[in-house]
Parts: structure tokens; C-alpha cells; sequence
């Protein structure tokens, strides 16, 4: 885990505690979701609103259309990382806004703001696939950021729960925290707080589309996007492992 020094403070001066404890690159991710919401409502008629979606929401049917004209593919370059910049609502947005906040940051202070990026983008467009294997002719498009958060999600429980490594300073002999291993898969289902989390998570989205058959109630949830971003994090974190040492 990379951390930046602080000057030392003058002696008798009082020690001041950041206001915001958040990395910098959550600050500016969260911050880019929620400004992007507030611009879209507040500058665009229905019209421009219309036009936000056509051209920067996920669309799956697109991919039916190429084959009658290319050109229609040709958002697909762009749209499976975009449409997790768009959201439908300010409970949307918030509320994957929230889940970013808790997700990104443990994941940040492991591997940087780089990786960070990286796995919610790549997780996005996990999540886009998986959203366009079961929607492929229905003419319905994705948006919301719950897939990359998703796969941020499933790159935090690799390591987030497993248990704090202590060792010996190699000239002083002093005990300093290592941090936390990066959990194998198999590990990840042994130890009960991480199999606990995963089982719960994996097994309440997909049961999203059981709803509708078991209540008639329909909920407007991308089950498909949370599921294919979930593994995606979960699965290439540890590309980002710099070497063998537990968490830095």
C-alpha cells in the first residue's frame, strides 16, 4: 500500500486530521457520477437526455443492427465503459456512489489509483457482456456504475477479510503489520466472513429475475451487469499484485 509522508509539524503546534479520508482518484470518481447526474438533469431538455443515452448508454441490440448496417456498432467502442457514467435517478447514483465509497477505497490504498480505474473499468465492461448474453434482442440498454463497482467489490473480498499478517523489522527484530494477503479462490470459501459475503452477494442478484415469476413484482435491477462485474474484479486482482508480501 502506497502512503505519502507529511511534513512534521512544529513542536506545541496542534496536529491537524485530514477532513476527508477517502484516496484522491474515489474523491474525483465519486465526485465525476454525481456531476455528470447534476449536469444531465439540470442543463439537457428530454431531448439532449435522449441523445446521452443513445449514444453513451449500452445498448445490446446494436450488435443485431450491425448486421444490417456497421455503422450501428460503432458506439460499441465506446459505450461499455461509458453507460457505467449515466444513471437513471439520484437514488442511482447515490446509492452506487455509496458503494463505490466503501469498495474503492480499500482497493485503492492496496494498488493505487491506476488499478483502481482499470478494475472498475474492465468489471463495467464485464458486466456490459454479461448484460448483453441475456438481453440481446429486447431493445433495452444498461447504465449505472453497479457493474464496475461490482467488480471492485469482488477485488476487495480477496483480501479485505482475510486475517492481518504480522512480522519482525529484518535489523531491529520490531513486530510491524505486513497487511493482508491476497486470499486464493479456495481460501477466499474457507474463511466463513469472506464465504459468508460472496454466497450472500452471488446468491441475492442472481435471484433478480425470480422476482418477477414469485411476486409479480418487477424490479428494475441489472442483475446481469452486478454478476459479470462481481467476477471480473474478483477473478483479475491479482494481476495488480506486485509481489509475494501481503498487503502493502
Amino acid at each position: 500500500m502506497n502512503e505519502q509522508g507529511q511534513e512534521p509539524a512544529a513542536p506545541g503546534s496542534p496536529v491537524r486530521e485530514p477532513v476527508f479520508l477517502l484516496p484522491g482518484a474515489v474523491s474525483i470518481l465519486a465526485g465525476l457520477l454525481v456531476a455528470i447526474h447534476l449536469a444531465s438533469t439540470l442543463v439537457l431538455n428530454a431531448d439532449g437526455q435522449n441523445q446521452l443515452v443513445f449514444w453513451f448508454a449500452f445498448q445490446p441490440y446494436r450488435i443485431v443492427l450491425m448486421g444490417a448496417d456497421p455503422s450501428f456498432g460503432i458506439p460499441l467502442l465506446w459505450t461499455p465503459f461509458s453507460h457505467a457514467l449515466l444513471h437513471a435517478s439520484w437514488e442511482h447514483v447515490l446509492f452506487n456512489t455509496a458503494w463505490l465509497v466503501i469498495f474503492a477505497t480499500p482497493v485503492t490504498r492496496r494498488y493505487g489509483a491506476g488499478p483502481m480505474l482499470a478494475l472498475f473499468l474492465v468489471s463495467a465492461a464485464a458486466g456490459a457482456a454479461f448484460f448483453a448474453a441475456t438481453t440481446l434482442h429486447s431493445g433495452i440498454y444498461l447504465i449505472g456504475a453497479s457493474g464496475g463497482v461490482a467488480g471492485l467489490t469482488g477485488a476487495a473480498i480477496r483480501f479485505m477479510f482475510q486475517p492481518v499478517v504480522v512480522g519482525r523489522h529484518p535489523e531491529t527484530g520490531e513486530r510491524i503489520v505486513l497487511g493482508r494477503r491476497l486470499a486464493s479462490i479456495g481460501a477466499v470459501f474457507a474463511n466463513p466472513p469472506s464465504r459468508y459475503f460472496t454466497l450472500v452477494w452471488l446468491v441475492l442478484n442472481a435471484a433478480v429475475p425470480l422476482v418477477p415469476m414469485l411476486t409479480g413484482a418487477s424490479l428494475e435491477v441489472a442483475w446481469q451487469a452486478h454478476l459479470g462485474g462481481f467476477l471480473a474484479g474478483f477473478l483479475l486482482v491479482g494481476v495488480f499484485e506486485r509481489d509475494t508480501k501481503p498487503g502493502r
